[in-house]
Formats: C-alpha cells, sequence, structure tokens
C-alpha cells in the first residue's frame, strides 16, 4: 500500500520460525514498522483552524471524497488518521450495505411474549406455533425484554400460542404479543430524555418509551461515524509532507 512506504523500516521476525546462524542468532525480514506514530496529527485535530467538518453522503467513499475535497484521492488515508472511529468501525455503510450486513448477523426469528419464561423455553428446546404450525430450535432468551429467538424459516403469528418441546417431552405454552425477523426483534426502549431504561416484560414497554430495534440500531451507530473532520485544502500538502518527514525520521 502507498501509505505505507513512507514509513521506517524495521527488523521483524514473522511467526514463531527463525533460522540460527552460529551462536544462535536470528535471521529478520526488514519491513515497515507499521506501528509507527507521530503526534503531529493530535496536534491538527486539537487545532480547529487545520480542519474542517465534512458529511458523508450516501456512496461517498474514500477516494471519491479526497477526490471532492482535494483534487485528488490520494489523501484518502488521512480520514482514518484524523477520524478515531472510523479507523475503530470502518468507512459508513451505505444503505443497501447495512441492510445486508443486519440481516446476515440476525438471521432467525423472534418471539415476544408477556407470559413469564422462567425455567421453561431453553435454549436447544423447539417451539411450535399452535396455528401457524412454524417451529425451529430455540437459540437464547431475553428475559429482560421477554424475547426467543428461533432458528426458524417460517413466520410465527402473532396472537397464537407458542410451545416448547424438550428432550424429556414436557411442554409448556406462551401467547405471542408480537414476533418478525430478528433484524426488526426490540434492542433496547429509550425515554422522552433518550436514555436506555428497562421495561417489566410482564406488561410491554408502554407508550411513553421509544423501541429501538435491531436495525435501527445499526442504523444509529453507521450515523454516527457520517461527520468526520477533514483537513483543511489549503494545508493538506504542508501537513502531510511533514507526518511523513517525522514518520521517517
Amino acid at each position: 500500500m502507498r501509505y505505507f512506504q513512507n514509513f521506517p523500516r524495521t527488523d521483524y521476525k514473522f511467526g514463531d520460525e527463525f533460522i540460527n546462524i552460529g551462536g544462535g542468532d536470528a535471521v529478520f525480514e526488514i519491513t515497515q514498522n507499521i506501528s509507527a506514530y507521530v503526534d503531529l496529527i493530535d496536534n491538527v485535530r486539537n487545532n480547529a483552524s487545520f480542519y474542517s467538518k465534512y458529511n458523508i453522503l450516501e456512496n461517498d467513499r474514500p477516494d471519491v471524497v479526497s477526490q471532492k475535497i482535494y483534487g485528488t484521492p490520494a489523501y484518502h488515508w488521512t480520514f482514518y488518521i484524523m477520524n478515531d472511529n472510523i479507523r475503530q468501525f470502518g468507512w459508513p455503510l451505505t444503505n443497501v450495505q447495512l441492510e445486508k450486513k443486519v440481516k446476515r448477523d440476525f438471521p432467525h426469528k423472534f418471539i415476544e411474549t408477556r407470559d413469564s419464561l422462567t425455567g421453561t423455553f431453553l435454549p436447544g428446546e423447539r417451539a411450535v406455533g399452535s396455528q401457524s404450525s412454524a417451529s425451529g430450535v430455540i437459540l437464547r432468551r431475553n428475559l429482560e425484554h421477554g424475547i426467543i429467538f428461533v432458528d426458524s424459516i417460517n413466520n410465527f403469528i402473532r396472537g397464537e400460542s407458542v410451545s416448547n418441546v424438550s428432550s424429556a417431552n414436557t411442554t409448556s405454552s406462551v401467547v405471542i404479543s408480537s414476533t418478525g425477523d430478528e433484524h426488526l426483534a426490540p434492542r433496547y426502549y429509550l425515554d422522552g430524555s433518550g436514555l436506555q431504561v428497562d421495561i417489566d416484560p410482564a406488561v410491554g414497554p408502554g407508550a411513553q418509551l421509544t423501541e429501538v430495534t435491531n436495525i435501527d440500531h445499526y442504523v444509529l451507530e453507521n450515523e454516527k461515524l457520517k461527520t468526520i473532520s477533514v483537513i483543511r485544502p489549503d494545508v493538506i500538502t504542508g501537513i502531510v509532507g511533514s507526518y511523513f518527514q517525522a514518520m521517517g525520521s
């Protein structure tokens, strides 16, 4: 990668293999020291006169944003060193990418109930709908919200009774208050101040709380990545030059 060409070189032993020579010296490879760091960018990030804010648009790739701001895609890497959240979590996803990811991460069905799940509907048992005939293995439970997650390709029906079948052939049943694809399952609830709050699963959240589903949560987290700090175009050349000069010294 062109960015790493300017990094200082160092001896590095890959893996745990080495060659003994005479007195037992190991042979190392010469490679870029990718852990090298200079505090120049920290100084830039702490000085508002050197940067401005940019809101990443749908389908904006790093190279596209670099071309828009600087007239060249060559400075795309500066977005990552200027923004810790981008470096840690990656570039924000497009709407299509986000939908694919959340469905891939949450591919199952959920069953929500106001009935008690204490000691019943345990992982490994089967859940079987009384009307829909949908069934699947219970993967896990969220007792705080009264939710069962089921490995099923068929849809359960809201209001139907669902039974659990264990290896001992004992069964119990609960009534479904809500059901659907796992990515649409409630993840947490917010009060009027935007704070996460607990609910009584036997009662439900009530009208005063806002439900945040798995996909809602992904959208919110993705939005946090879209406003980034970028080095101003009139100082980018000087800062990048100084950065690599310091990196190579």
